[in-house]
């Protein structure tokens, strides 16, 4: 598939997009790897994302295949956080002309947004943005979160700011995204004097260092996963809101 996409994108004449299941794009990589070498304008729409697809078990369960996509020079990481950033990624991808682009979408059914409460899904654009700010404008600590995480970044920003603790959310789709803005904005979204930074991904959290800092701390998956139901699984490896603010606020202490 990999291969006929490319096949298309050299002929010309259309924009080719390819879909499957996230773990498959290990059989994909020489070719998702040309696509990104010649910078053809190829989409890979990647799904079933993480332990959260559930009982096919660890055999199909992607944890390390994010930090390899990212690893692929000119390739573009979208991981949206809910229908409205998909949108937009979409568009994104169509816009993107210089290399493939590689939406991370996910099987279980994350909860849409707030966009009237929190900021403009239109923000996926610049890779990383504020999506929620602290309550007081002064974040004590900041939550990074993408995917399916992003809404459990908010649950966990609102028991911490029930408890006194100034929170920020930031949603973090694209890596590659966010390192094409200016100097000022990536500085505008994580401040360098904030050294308390989480950030929250159900995949290896190999890469993430980059942008916590040798203060912060990453809740991620150093595992393969298991078969149960995905909910199961997401608690199990501590993707809840609770262990969320539980690992906030051991950073902060």
């Amino acid at each position: 598939m990999g291969a006929i996409l490319n096949g298309l994108a050299l002929h010309g004449g259309i924009r080719p997009f390819g879909a499957t299941f996230l773990i498959f794009s290990d059989y994909m990589r020489p070719a998702i790897r040309l696509a990104a070498l010649t910078r053809l304008p190829v989409i890979y729409v990647f799904t079933h994302d993480s332990i959260g697809l559930g009982e096919d078990g660890p055999t199909h369960q992607p944890v390390e295949h994010l930090a390899a996509l990212r690893a692929i020079p000119h390739l573009t990481v979208i991981r949206p956080a809910d229908a409205a950033e998909t949108v937009v990624a979409w568009k994104v991808a169509l816009e993107r002309k210089a290399g493939p682009v590689a939406l991370i979408l996910t099987r279980q059914k994350v909860p849409t947004i707030d966009r009237k409460q929190f900021a403009p899904a239109e923000m996926l654009a610049k890779g990383a943005y504020i999506l929620a700010e602290a309550g007081n404008g002064r974040p004590g600590i900041i939550l990074i979160a993408t995917g399916s995480e992003v809404s459990l970044a908010l649950g966990a920003r609102k028991t911490l700011e029930e408890k006194g603790i100034a929170t920020r959310v930031v949603s973090m789709p694209s890596w590659e995204l966010f390192g094409e803005q200016t100097a000022a904005y990536r500085n505008e979204v994580l401040p360098a004097a904030i050294k308390a930074r989480l950030a929250v991904e159900a995949a290896s959290p190999q890469g993430w260092r980059e942008y916590v800092g040798e203060q912060g701390d990453i809740v991620g998956i150093k595992e393969f996963g298991a078969s149960a139901p995905g909910n199961v699984l997401m608690e199990k490896y501590g993707f809840t809101v609770e262990n969320i603010v539980t690992r906030a606020l051991a950073l902060l202490r």
